[in-house]
């Protein structure tokens, strides 16, 4: 019995996350990135609306949902936030329920379906959505039970030394091209894009110095 505890207190680990009740000043855009003030290692460089006007999700990130987690409908969730912030952006590229991948960025589709990322239980009920949500309400300045990890998955795919970061890297060395190659890993970087980062010249001269390769 006591191991069935356990393993259901695991199992739903990630679902009981809520909101602080501190709130944050708005991060400040120092050289390139984003800059946190209690997070400092956590250093995006794409605000949540560079995210959405650039092209991303094909469309369909904020559509109406049944939330698996919270077990009811939610829809219009990205109108709580600064209107400025999605202002001019068709809400074809917001909120529609067919994705479209030539809204995307870079013309291709990636990730997986909510319902996927639910079975994982890897989404938590404060941002039944998931860390896109989560960035939203972060940048905006609020905080929750939640930030470490979300701060810690992000670290692992697109900071300097995220795996999808690295990954790219090594595909334009591997193509002889150039850093702003679009055509180069065009999932890697929509993804990389979905997690509030692009590719910058100084990162990768800088991931070249790394591997002793500048």
């Amino acid at each position: 019995m006591k191991s069935r505890k356990n393993k259901n207190k695991n199992k739903n680990k990630n679902k009981n996350k809520t909101i602080k009740a501190m709130k944050m000043k708005k991060p400040k855009k120092i050289d390139g990135y984003y800059y946190f003030k209690d997070y400092p290692d956590f250093k995006p460089n794409l605000s949540p609306r560079d995210m959405f006007k650039l092209g991303s999700f094909g469309g369909t990130y904020w559509r109406p949902i049944r939330s698996g987690v919270l077990h009811k409908d939610l829809k219009n969730q990205h109108k709580k936030y600064p209107k400025s912030w999605l202002k001019g952006i068709p809400e074809s590229w917001i909120s529609s329920k067919r994705y479209d991948k030539s809204i995307n960025k870079y013309g291709v589709k990636v990730g997986t379906s909510l319902e996927f990322w639910e079975s994982k239980n890897w989404i938590a009920d404060s941002h039944p959505y998931g860390w896109v949500q989560w960035y939203f309400d972060f940048f905006l300045g609020e905080r929750s039970d939640d930030d470490e990890r979300q701060i810690k998955r992000w670290k692992q795919l697109a900071s300097t030394k995220g795996r999808f970061m690295r990954f790219l890297v090594t595909q334009i060395l591997k193509k002889n091209g150039k850093w702003n190659d679009e055509t180069i890993s065009p999932k890697i970087r929509q993804v990389l894009q979905h997690w509030a980062y692009k590719l910058t010249q100084e990162d990768f001269d800088n991931e070249l110095k790394r591997r002793n390769l500048n």
